[in-house]
């Protein structure tokens, strides 16, 4: 992606099968042994659904980072995830793809350079999440999801602060979720800026104020609330330099004695050893998939 993917900063597939946008539902897709794959639009929203041979959980929403996976369409050449029977819903971010400015990877650059947490990290992450309520009721219209039921959420770093800022605010229902390598909020992705760059971050009352409603450790009641509470796996390389793995073991310190009072077996910490930031390496994804796939395999509703 470039400047060091983005400066990591804070850290088109196009199926043969493709419905238009407007044509798109899952009541639409015929029976098929293997996985159907269809590019929509949920509520403005770029995505790509992925439809199982059999669906008997509620559906995944997945968001990928700024750096590889930077799409939906790396995010589901990684992590399919075909052994969960759950359509999955890749989503794009904010400001990437289809929704790119124009001039593209430079457009970011000026406008992380002219403040890093109210141009890219607001509009992106803290953007991504409140895309969620809509982007859940079109999946709903579409035939994708049940009202009533919790869905799955995933996020890969950048994609990671979104799902945990979804949790906290709990504006749609959320029963299981799996954050990879995440920036636990703004202040996270500001401290891996200025490693990065280099460079002082000049805080205001605007951005103090989302860094405190998007500081996953400081909202840990907010996450872990719910009879049941959403089932919780934060997944860490070992090896991540940009976001280091005492983010994770703090939020993981943060959660784990709110969980222990329903059922501590629905909030854990996977410490990977040897694994760094990019997680596409061949290496590591086989294992990525397994532990993702079964944690949603347990976790997730019944559809």
């Amino acid at each position: 992606m470039g400047l060091r993917e983005a400066i990591f900063l804070i850290v088109g597939f196009v199926s043969a099968d493709a419905a238009a946008a407007d044509a798109f539902s899952c009541r639409s897709i015929a029976p098929h042994r293997d996985a159907v794959v269809r590019e929509t639009t949920l509520a403005g929203v770029p995505a790509i659904v992925r439809v199982p041979a059999r669906v008997t959980r509620a559906p995944i929403v997945l968001w990928h980072g700024f750096g590889p996976p930077a799409s939906e369409q790396a995010l589901m050449e990684a992590l399919p995830l075909d052994d969960v029977p759950a359509i999955k819903v890749y989503l794009g971010l904010p400001l990437f793809g289809q929704r790119a400015e124009a001039g593209g990877i430079e457009a970011l650059k000026r406008r992380q350079e002219a403040d890093v947490a109210l141009q890219v990290f607001e509009p992106v992450v803290a953007g991504a999440a409140k895309e969620l309520p809509s982007v859940l009721e079109a999946l709903r219209r579409d035939g994708c999801a049940k009202a009533g039921e919790r869905i799955g959420l995933f996020g890969f770093s950048a994609g990671g602060a979104a799902v945990l800022y979804a949790l906290a605010e709990r504006d749609v229902p959320i029963g299981s979720a799996v954050v990879l390598n995440a920036s636990t909020g703004l202040s996270a992705s500001v401290a891996a800026w200025e490693h990065a760059t280099h460079k002082t971050y000049a805080w205001t009352d605007a951005s103090r104020d989302l860094a405190r409603r998007t500081d996953a450790i400081g909202r840990a009641r907010d996450i872990a609330a719910g009879h049941p509470p959403p089932a919780l796996l934060i997944v860490q390389g070992a090896n991540d330099a940009m976001l280091t793995p005492e983010l994770a073991t703090s939020l993981n310190t943060a959660l784990a004695p709110l969980y222990a009072t329903h059922d501590k077996d629905r909030e854990q910490l996977l410490l990977l050893d040897g694994l760094s930031h990019n997680v596409t390496d061949a290496a590591a994804i086989d294992d990525l998939r397994r532990r993702i796939g079964g944690w949603f395999d347990r976790h997730l509703d019944r559809s």
